[in-house]
């Protein structure tokens, strides 16, 4: 299992709300969780092998920017 720390413009519940069909989408991704209650909105996945590039295509696609964080 992979866990991938991204810094994101996700900034409200409603926000989530938007993405989470686009997350769940992924079968690699087993588990993910943001922390609105960080300054970087951080998003955190658990994933089988989902490569970074993907995560940050799919939330730019939604209209969010998202960075990759070193863990």
């Amino acid at each position: 299992m992979d866990v991938l720390i991204f810094k994101t413009s996700v900034a409200s519940k409603q926000e989530v709300n938007r993405i989470h069909p686009l997350l769940t989408s992924l079968a690699e991704i087993k588990q993910y969780n943001f922390d609105l209650e960080d300054c970087d909105n951080i998003l955190r996945i658990v994933s089988n092998g989902v490569e970074p590039q993907t995560i940050n295509h799919m939330l730019q696609i939604a209209g969010f920017t998202c960075e990759e964080l070193p863990y």
